[in-house]
């Protein structure tokens, strides 16, 4: 690409480039990844279906952490992986080190007995996890 004529001592017109960079094209194909990551967002919540009990009150806490849920079934998952609940504390010290920060939340059918639940919940407190966050659906209507 041909710059501005520059004089260039006794040698005549020296040419400078010009060097710009046309960000259109990158900023088109930036608007259209965020709209397919904005499409595609709300599916990836996927995950264990369980019916979550029902609340009036409750905190807005980020999904980033670990997930344990325990479906209608009694069967124990660790994000979407099955597992036994004899298993839970040697694979919770495993994949959750002492001094990890990330959270823990227990996800639980409504179905299921409590006494089920307090027992994951003891065995989450025995792999050294003390802050176990409980995840519900907020909802005016509680039965």
């Amino acid at each position: 690409m041909m710059g501005t004529p520059q004089a260039k001592g006794r040698g005549g017109a020296q040419y400078a480039s010009l060097a710009e960079i046309n960000v259109t094209p990158l900023v088109d194909v930036m608007l259209v990844l965020l709209i397919i990551f904005m499409l595609t967002a709300p599916f990836i919540a996927g995950g264990v279906e369980v019916n979550l009990p029902h609340t009036r009150t409750t905190a807005k806490a980020s999904v980033e952490g670990l997930v344990i849920t325990v479906d209608k079934q009694r069967r124990v998952f660790i994000d979407e992986d099955q597992i036994q609940l004899a298993q839970l504390k040697e694979i919770l010290a495993e994949i959750r080190p002492a001094g990890d920060a990330r959270p823990v939340y227990l996800r639980s059918d409504q179905e299921v007995p409590y006494g089920f639940v307090v027992r994951v919940m003891g065995t989450v407190k025995e792999a050294g996890i003390a802050g176990l966050s409980l995840v519900v659906d907020p909802d005016d209507e509680v039965e």
